[in-house]
């Protein structure tokens, strides 16, 4: 089926450059001006992925973002014509999937967004190179069905969060640096920097604490992150 992409920006040059692009990619295009359009639009076009400015009026892109989440886990790339680390940290730790800073290079974006369509398509990544359901102690995972559950606790992750967990659960013991888990994360070259894993990393274990889980993920420092007990005994 044909992706569809919601762009929600108040430029409308930059609509057109994501517009242009996106299509000539494949996608199905729709655009919002503002964040309270951008949230009509999310009711009644479900897309499949939304590309979504920062800056705008009615409600910012971080506004809205916080609005989707209560009800969808839609992946959502941010894009903003700031270049603040904290703009980029606080907009992942709500929930974006990805982020993109003006001015950007339209073949990136398309990359990007490409990289989180298939992580989604594949529930998270390469159905082929694990079981069907990931299981360590009372932590349970379905690639295929894109769940996950602690005890009998829905887990509501974003694409990029599952991924990131599934990559940590296919081997348990293993300390993993963090080029080795944007590497499995984002499957292709783009270069993101340890602070958007680490606030993935934080993000997963909240989600994971207020599912009574407190010992999710351990960090090793100097090295990078592994699996915690997740109530083995």
């Amino acid at each position: 089926m044909t992706p569809r992409i919601l762009i929600v920006d108040d430029d409308p040059h930059i609509r057109e450059v994501l517009r242009v692009a996106l299509s000539k990619a494949g996608m199905a295009v729709r655009e919002a001006a503002d964040g309270r359009a951008a949230l009509a639009r999310v009711t009644e076009d479900r897309p499949d992925l939304i590309v979504l400015d920062v800056g705008m009026p009615e409600f910012d892109g971080l506004e809205v973002c916080r609005r989707i989440r209560r009800t969808s886990q839609v992946p959502i790339l941010f894009l903003s014509a700031r270049d603040e680390e904290i703009d980029r940290i606080l907009g992942l730790e709500i929930g974006g999937d990805d982020y993109v800073t003006k001015p950007f290079s339209p073949r990136e974006l398309v990359a990007r967004v490409n990289v989180i369509l298939r992580r989604v398509a594949n529930g998270g990544g390469d159905r082929s190179a694990e079981p069907e359901k990931l299981v360590h102690g009372r932590l349970r995972l379905d690639p295929q069905q894109h769940l996950a559950r602690f005890d009998d606790m829905p887990l509501t992750l974003t694409a990029l969060e599952f991924s990131i967990l599934r990559t940590l659960m296919t081997r348990p013991a293993v300390v993993f640096s963090r080029e080795q888990i944007m590497a499995a994360a984002y499957q292709l070259n783009i270069q993101v920097s340890d602070r958007t894993i680490d606030s993935h990393i934080r993000n997963i274990r909240a989600k994971l604490a207020a599912a009574h889980c407190e010992d999710a993920i351990e960090t090793v420092h100097g090295v990078g992150f592994r699996l915690g007990r997740c109530g083995t005994p």
